[in-house]
């Protein structure tokens, strides 16, 4: 067919209709690009935390740096699919850098937060499964997320304690060394005898097969109060039977001495007149 059998349609029909393929390009294109490019992002955030979990076998890394490569990619692909429908990238990006600041003042806090969690997990002055004390609470780390990181109380409460308030202060990590020392403090009568009670605290130490042999026991006088005579006991225990192991070592030394009739000094009450 030939041009002139269409010289009926008028010029602007056939300008709206060649404006309308071109929008009809332009959308596929953007759709083209939008679901490749979700696609994409996702493999990649899946493959990265798949590669880290296996070389590293950290899941909490993989599992952050898996959310903030999507994050990422998903920003750049929308941006790119914004300009395959002829939307001005340049000015896109500065509207969202304005906005990002302006979030970012009015989440000083979080981001504050979601920084420190970054940190924690570069520096990884804990991780999942350890026994720490931080900012007024211990517990057993069961999760670090971006924000926060989740502790199990002893007593099975689930403590959420920011990020920040985490690296800001002093924190105690009991889990890093597989050893630990238990440190017992008894305050024996004057009238007491020292050398058999040091006797049987050695006793009660190798008795109890949690004890190490090193770092080897050690039991000495502390020092000597107006109460009495203050001996220290150090024996080592591995980290998990620390609490077990402190709590029997007590128990069997207070029978022991009772049963030897050696005495603990006891503080006398205040009376008020």
């Amino acid at each position: 067919m030939s041009l002139s059998q269409f010289a009926w349609i008028p010029s602007w029909s056939m300008a709206i209709h060649d404006r309308l393929w071109t929008w009809v390009g332009h959308i596929a294109a953007a759709l083209l690009v939008l679901v490749i490019g979700l696609w994409l992002a996702r493999w990649l955030g899946r493959l990265s935390a798949r590669t880290l979990e296996r070389v590293h076998h950290d899941l909490t890394v993989a599992r952050f740096l898996e959310s903030l490569i999507k994050i990422v990619l998903y920003i750049v692909v929308v941006v790119a699919a914004l300009g395959q429908l002829g939307v001005q990238t340049t000015s896109l990006l500065a509207i969202l850098g304005a906005a990002g600041l302006a979030i970012g003042l009015a989440l000083q806090k979080s981001l504050a937060d979601f920084a420190a969690g970054v940190l924690l997990l570069v520096l990884r002055p804990y991780q999942v499964g350890d026994s720490i004390e931080v900012a007024g609470v211990s517990g057993t780390v069961e999760r670090i997320h971006l924000f926060q990181s989740v502790i199990t109380s002893p007593d099975n409460r689930q403590l959420y304690v920011p990020n920040s308030k985490v690296l800001s202060e002093v924190l105690t990590n009991s889990s890093i060394h597989g050893q630990r020392r238990i440190d017992l403090l008894l305050t024996l009568t004057p009238k007491a005898d020292l050398q058999r009670a040091k006797q049987i605290l050695a006793e009660v130490a190798a008795a109890d097969l949690r004890v190490l042999s090193e770092p080897a026991l050690t039991i000495g006088v502390q020092d000597l109060t107006d109460l009495g005579v203050q001996l220290y006991v150090r024996p080592w225990v591995t980290t998990a039977d620390y609490t077990s192991a402190r709590s029997d070592i007590l128990e069997t030394i207070k029978l022991r001495l009772d049963a030897e009739g050696i005495e603990l000094a006891q503080r006398q009450p205040t009376v008020l007149l």
